[in-house]
């Protein structure tokens, strides 16, 4: 609980994610403090449309790239007409980070309001316009494709941001709870939409190439928990038949809204419930 309140304080009093920066990986790390200016206000407008995207983030103490998200991603729907609401999913636990169980339980919280999700990384924004997110009624659609993202250029590769509606969500069952650190998870993902018989669809028409995005990370700054420990090495190149929403076990401690330089967001503070004897690599050390 501690742990949520300090960091909604520093998300409140703190600023380090001014967009007027340099789009370079060195200017990612703040520098000097800074003051946040306010975005006017952007109504949720009927509008736009039928449908309302949950952008769900899973998040832990990445403060500085997630003052940079929330306005950068606020204005880039709105400009798009897409209505929206910005899920902070903060992992206030001491288990190992769990992105794929952070993103289960936004989509379980999110609510009836919103009919499609969009797992969407927090140190990863948009610059291309053309870029959809709209309702993805044909299939899942995967917006940071190998063809775009900065980094990960691989043929299955479905991280980054992927979108998809809450009915082909829950036919794949969510995402496999079992990947405790850092990645492999989407690999998984990947392999759950061929069994449920989902098509990806991915962007065409888009030329600005590795530039399409721009990569808040810096590895230097912020490491990676990459360990296997134990099994998982062995572990984490199956396919879990049976885990995902059915078995996630989680709670909700605090539920808080937030604006960041006037962008609208609800944080929830979630400790997740790991079985030592299933998943012993989920505790550090």
């Amino acid at each position: 609980m501690l742990l949520g309140f300090l960091s909604l304080l520093w998300l409140q009093f703190s600023c380090s994610g001014d967009e007027s920066r340099s789009q370079t990986a060195e200017a990612t790390v703040p520098q000097k403090p800074c003051v946040l200016e306010p975005l006017p206000p952007i109504p949720d407008d009927p509008s736009w449309g039928p449908h309302r995207l949950a952008v769900l983030v899973p998040f832990r103490e990445r403060f500085e790239e997630l003052l940079t998200f929330v306005p950068h991603m606020h204005r880039f729907l709105s400009r798009k007409k897409i209505r929206h609401h910005i899920f902070i999913l903060n992992q206030v636990d001491h288990h190992r980070f769990n992105r794929a169980s952070l993103i289960n339980v936004g989509f379980l919280e999110s609510g009836n309001d919103t009919d499609y999700i969009a797992m969407h990384d927090v140190d990863l924004l948009p610059l291309n316009e053309e870029l959809d997110y709209s309702f993805p009624t044909a299939g899942p659609f995967h917006v940071a494709s190998p063809e775009l993202h900065p980094l990960y250029h691989y043929s299955t590769y479905v991280g980054g941001i992927l979108l998809l509606t809450k009915q082909h969500y829950q036919m794949c069952n969510g995402m496999s709870n079992r990947f405790w650190g850092w990645g492999r998870e989407d690999d998984e993902f990947y392999r759950r939409l061929r069994a449920a018989g989902l098509q990806l669809f991915r962007p065409s028409g888009i030329t600005s190439g590795y530039k399409t995005f721009q990569h808040l990370h810096d590895p230097a700054w912020r490491k990676r928990d990459q360990r296997r420990i134990a099994s998982q090495k062995q572990e984490q190149f199956k396919v879990d038949r049976t885990g995902g929403l059915t078995n996630l076990k989680y709670r909700v401690e605090s539920r808080i809204s937030l604006s960041v330089a006037g962008a609208p967001c609800t944080v929830l503070n979630i400790l997740l419930e790991c079985d030592s004897n299933e998943t012993p690599w989920c505790a550090f050390g």
